[in-house]
């Protein structure tokens, strides 16, 4: 597995990242339980087995660990973790006492769960996927880990992503290229694609990713998984190694519609570390399970986005997956009809706000948190980063003001999108406009990864779900994303789950059945 892009480093970091998480583990746990597969297995799933004692929570870790072993570290060399938990094991001892006691916390008791590295965890370093973070270890956990764990969630490990979520084929110079488990020579997607990968390859059952543009749902929709990116203020990003703030949002990612709304449950709402989820209050219904359960989408109207189902002759092997999904939308009783949206690309246009934000963001997330390194400036003057990324850091190192005309042009920018996407929602009683969510297939591993569909979530911060829509001829997945109103995820949820009972849509990557 190639990690690495400089000799000197690579010595400095695997002591580092290997001595301090003793990746892999698979060695120091136990038989796995042979009665019970943790394969495709979903959260519920995993609960009923516990409940029923097929097998304990140390059991599901090992399981996990030791596919961790196999098939991302050697044999299929997915690479979608950078570190391993070493304390996973006595976590899930911990939780297992208190089961026996009587004592629950509810859903995700006792469920370990694959985490992207650019989340603050207590017990392993935080990279963001670059080396100039690689001893990073400020012993506190974001504020979605501390809701998870009081939950009783286990971090089974961190996960690799594009080198500090600037990308989306998910390669970086503290963990290298993370393959796409339904083609190995292709890309899982990013920046996210480490999380997606494990939960895709069953090496996880699912887990946290961010997403700034696509960084969610593109893995998602590579990996024929679910994907949802929050209403931006729904939830927490304490802890988490900034992009945008304007941007950026953390949310889950999983093989089953209601296992995303399980990580929901656990990690939305109002935290006062981060100001923008004063939006969240009285938002938060008790529960999004209550969302899911009518087959029945007759009240449900939704728009096709024709400027964004992509015109070019490469964007109709996904456009026709992506139809027939929608197909099955209509077949549920959805009103289908297009919706040309004029103007939208124009509106769209200069409105990312990374460029205006990233240098600043995180320069004041690495101060708070008393990092190895101060700013983009040091990474880019030490050379602690991906090669490939050189252009495209430097030109966001390139801004000099945090605030800037052209800044408050793009502010003003994002605004008025935000208010022409509605509108057009609201002339025509959309509940939820479709679309594409990347126009392309996974594109081999090194080749530029083109047909993103992420801007219009990511500009707005309105809430989108990528769901499995389907595989291409040489059965790479495809998924459709559904952009709702603000706080919509029950409604996104509702819509999903009534999908995924109708089409089953999840079917697990050839290389890992039977395995």
């Amino acid at each position: 597995m190639a990690r690495f892009h400089m000799a000197l480093t690579v010595a400095v970091l695997a002591a580092t990242l290997i001595g301090s998480t003793d990746l892999p583990l698979a060695s120091q746990a136990a038989a796995p339980a042979p009665s019970f597969s943790v394969v495709e297995q979903d959260i519920a799933s995993l609960q009923r087995a516990l409940r029923d004692e097929r097998i304990t929570s140390r059991q599901i870790v090992e399981q996990y660990l030791a596919r961790i072993d196999e098939d991302d570290q050697r044999g299929l060399a997915i690479n979608a973790y950078l570190s391993v938990n070493r304390k996973a094991l006595d976590d899930a001892d911990r939780l297992d006492r208190e089961r026996r006691e009587g004592r629950l916390r509810g859903p995700l008791h006792g469920i370990p769960l694959a985490i992207k590295d650019n989340f603050l965890t207590i017990e392993l370093p935080t990279t963001a996927g670059t080396l100039a973070l690689a001893d990073f270890s400020p012993g506190v956990d974001a504020y979605q880990i501390r809701q998870l764990r009081e939950r009783g969630a286990i971090v089974l490990g961190k996960t690799n992503l594009h080198e500090l979520a600037s990308g989306i084929t998910s390669v970086s110079s503290a963990g290298g290229q993370t393959r796409n488990p339904y083609d190995l020579e292709r890309n899982p997607g990013g920046s996210s694609g480490g999380t997606a990968a494990a939960v895709a390859a069953s090496l996880a059952p699912a887990g946290l990713g961010t997403d700034t543009c696509g960084s969610i749902r593109i893995p998602a929709s590579h990996n024929n998984l679910w994907g949802l990116r929050p209403t931006h203020g729904l939830s927490s990003r304490d802890g988490v190694v900034p992009l945008s703030l304007s941007q950026d949002v953390a949310g889950p990612i999983a093989r089953s519609s209601a296992d995303l709304a399980e990580l929901l449950n656990a990690t939305v709402g109002f935290d006062e570390a981060d100001p923008v989820t004063e939006a969240s209050r009285g938002r938060v219904p008790r529960s999004y399970l209550e969302f899911m359960g009518d087959s029945s989408l007759v009240d449900v109207r939704i728009g096709v986005v024709t400027p964004l189902m992509g015109e070019a002759s490469a964007d109709e092997e996904v456009r026709r997956v992506v139809d027939r999904a929608i197909d099955e939308l209509e077949g549920l009783g959805a009103s289908v009809g297009d919706h040309d949206m004029l103007g939208l690309e124009s509106v769209l246009r200069d409105t990312s706000a990374i460029a205006h934000e990233f240098s600043f963001n995180l320069q004041d997330f690495l101060a708070r948190h008393k990092a190895p390194v101060r700013s983009l400036d040091e990474i880019l003057r030490w050379g602690l980063y991906r090669t490939e990324l050189d252009g495209v850091l430097r030109r966001w190192n390139e801004t000099q003001e945090r605030e800037s005309e052209a800044y408050r042009t793009t502010r003003a920018r994002r605004a008025a999108a935000k208010t022409f996407v509605l509108e057009s929602m609201q002339g025509r009683s959309l509940t939820v406009l479709a679309y594409p969510t990347i126009r392309r297939k996974a594109a081999r591993i090194g080749e530029q990864q083109e047909g993103s569909n992420c801007q219009m979530s990511a500009t707005t911060g309105l809430p989108a779900i990528s769901m499995p829509a389907g595989f291409t001829d040489d059965g790479m997945p495809v998924g459709l994303e559904l952009l709702g109103t603000p706080f919509s995820e029950g409604t996104l949820l509702r819509i999903a789950y009534a999908y995924e009972r109708q089409v089953h849509p999840r079917r697990a990557p050839r290389l890992i059945v039977g395995r």
